[in-house]
Order: C-alpha cells, then structure tokens, then sequence
C-alpha cells in the first residue's frame, strides 16, 4: 500500500470523473493521499475533499506564486484550519523565480511568515522550489526550519543542494520526472538520498511519469515512480514501497 505524499485531486480537471479517479488509486494500492491546498480559491476544496474521504489528508499553506495576494487573515485562517486533524502539513510554501506572479521580496517575507506559524504550531512544512534553490536554503536556515523538517516537494535540485536540506531535518521527494529518460540529475540525487529520507508523489494533475508524460496525472500513477525509484536504487519494489511509507507516516503522522 503506497502513500501520495502530493496531489491536487481537487483541481477541475477532475470535475468529470474525480470519484473514478480516487477508485483508480484505491484499486492501484494507494493507501493515503495528501491533498495540498496553495491559495484562497484551494485550500477550502482541499479541506472539502480531506473531509470526505478517509484516505485523502490535507496540507494547506499559501504559494508563492501567489504571495502577493496573502493577507494577514488568510495566515489566521490557515492557523486555525490546522487544527483540524486530517491537515497534516502547512505548504506548499516556498519560492518560485520561474513565473513573475509576485515580487522576491513578497514570497520571502510570506516563506518566513509560514515557516515561523509552523514551527509554532509544531506542523512539518512542504516546500515549493523552482530556480530558486540557494535563497529556499538560506531561508530555511535563518528561520531555523530544522526545527520542524518537512518535504523537499518534487525535487528539481542538486545533490549539494539535497544535502543540506537533509542535514535541516528534511525529506527528499520525488515525482514522475525520475521516469523520464533525459532527467538525469533528479536519478542522481534519489540514488543517493538516505533510505529513511525519501518520499514519493504524484503532483497530480501535473508531471504525469512515463508512459503518461504529457497526460493529466492522477494519484494511481505514485506506483510507477515508486518502480523507476527501485530500479535506480537496484532494490525490489517492495522495500521502496515499505521505507517510503514509512517515512511518510514518521514525518507527518497520520491519525
């Protein structure tokens, strides 16, 4: 039984046939999902799906993309949500240099905002990270987010990136690109991160793994990434399945 640490069941590619979908990762072995609510409009229809299904747990947090828009209430907002039991996590939070939606300065301060409620509340964190791998770190670090931990979401980066995530109490997860044949660095590092460091996910709708690259994703699909991770560490599918699970229910302690 395997865990989606990372999807977006409630997005409206889903509106057609969201239960079939949900059924189809029942039937593929898939025993969790964590559901991650980003911004005004997803985090109410996560809570929605998290409230609905016991198999579906919830993460909510403010994305950077849209970081200008976070008001001071929506951070109050989200404090009392995880109160809830089946919110598991605060995130995805972080910073995205990759689309200019909000200013660097705007993600940062609402990156620290988020880390600093979080480590209040006792809650690990999920980290969104695109291009912008060296200020993610140094931010973590001055916030001291070891305290906490969390996921390294669908990692992109360098090993020495990797490592010192690891060395602030992080877990390093991976999605579909592993099963691409051009996406070497993300095979290096997952060759190398510490069994009881690592997670798998889907993102799904986004990042479908071959045989699906291009296709909408869905939760069923954390199977193949959980194969393509066995091969690459030359282990059977089982132990993967086992450490991965594991790790999961260690960090972020399913009720």
């Amino acid at each position: 039984m395997l865990i989606d640490t990372h999807a977006h069941l409630d997005s409206s590619v889903f509106d057609e046939d969201r239960e079939e979908v949900i059924d189809r990762a029942v039937n593929a072995g898939i025993s969790k999902i964590v559901n991650v609510g980003f911004n005004r409009e997803t985090i109410p229809t996560t809570m929605a799906l998290a409230n609905k299904y016991e198999m579906i747990y919830a993460a909510v947090g403010w994305h950077p993309q849209d970081a200008v828009n976070m008001l001071a209430e929506d951070l109050d907002w989200i404090e009392e949500l995880c109160a809830h039991p089946k919110v598991v996590a605060i995130g995805e939070i972080g910073l995205d240099y990759y689309w200019d939606t909000s200013p660097k300065e705007v993600q940062h301060q609402v990156f620290r905002e988020q880390i600093r409620l979080a480590k209040r509340l006792g809650k690990p964190i999920i980290i969104h990270n695109r291009d912008a791998h060296q200020d993610v770190v140094r931010i973590l670090r001055e916030e001291k987010a070891e305290d906490i931990g969390g996921i390294m979401h669908c990692y992109s980066g360098s090993w020495e990136i990797a490592r010192q995530c690891l060395d602030m109490n992080f877990y390093i997860s991976f999605g579909g690109p592993v099963t691409f044949k051009n996406a070497v660095q993300p095979k290096e590092v997952l060759a190398k991160v510490p069994f009881d460091r690592l997670l798998i996910e889907t993102d799904s709708p986004y990042l479908a793994p071959h045989p699906f690259r291009g296709k909408r994703n869905e939760s069923a699909h954390v199977m193949l990434v959980a194969e393509a991770a066995a091969q690459i560490r030359q282990v059977n599918i089982d132990e993967i399945i086992q450490k991965t699970n594991s790790n999961s229910i260690n960090l972020l302690g399913f009720k």
